[in-house]
């Protein structure tokens, strides 16, 4: 085999392989580690974050009627010298925080 033919076959190979892998992240379900990074982005907004965590089964949640399958998690902020501990859902289809509220 010619080195011409070396290269375009290679070149074919790159270039199917990438096409492949755009196609699986399309319908490729957001992971837990995704959705911790993105409650986590979403949390620093509002200020720093002292800890996380995140429970790698999803769960049903019902929210305003809708059924979502999410990740629960929780994220710690110090605030004012006292930690706030928050709970959060994240849906999987979408990677979007759908729920969070302030635990005791």
């Amino acid at each position: 085999m010619s080195k011409k033919k070396m290269i375009l076959a290679a070149g074919l190979g790159v270039a199917a392989g990438y096409l492949a892998k755009k196609q699986i992240d399309q319908y490729q379900k957001t992971t837990p580690e995704t959705a911790l990074k993105n409650a986590k982005e979403t949390f620093k907004k509002l200020g720093p974050i002292s800890g996380s965590w995140i429970y790698m089964k999803p769960e049903e949640v019902e929210k305003n009627g809708l059924v979502y399958e999410a990740y629960r998690g929780g994220i710690t902020r110090n605030i004012d010298g006292d930690n706030k501990q928050y709970e959060f859902y994240v849906d999987i289809e979408s990677g979007a925080v759908i729920d969070s509220y302030e635990t005791e």
